[in-house]
């Protein structure tokens, strides 16, 4: 069945780097809008980066510079890196592809010292 199952979460310093892969099965990946979320504890769930099916990519206002979004439709990936880690950052990060109404289970991502 479509799926989407995100690795790469973990710990990490403040200042620090990491990159999230988000793998998808099950469906024509290359047709759909992929987009990142996060959420932190006590908080709700925000959207973090897109990236589109036509390949544009965007990312809130708040992330911007720091975190970079790509997709790989060759390899059914879409990936979230994420470069000048702050202990804000610190969430559970997902994926998500809006028009089939799928989301992964999430991978954590913690900042911290």
């Amino acid at each position: 069945q479509a799926q989407l199952v995100e690795f790469g979460g973990g710990l990490v310093q403040p200042g620090g780097s990491l990159r999230l892969t988000c793998a998808a099965s099950g469906f024509p990946f290359s047709n759909y809008d992929i987009s990142w979320y996060r959420q932190a504890p006590t908080k709700e769930r925000e959207w973090v980066c897109r990236a589109t099916k036509t390949g544009m990519t965007n990312c809130a206002e708040h992330v911007k510079g720091r975190f970079a979004v790509s997709r790989d439709s060759a390899k059914n990936t879409a990936s979230l890196q994420m470069d000048g880690l702050i202990f804000e950052d610190t969430a559970v990060y997902y994926c998500h592809a809006p028009s089939r109404g799928l989301w992964g289970q999430g991978t954590q991502v913690t900042v911290s010292s």
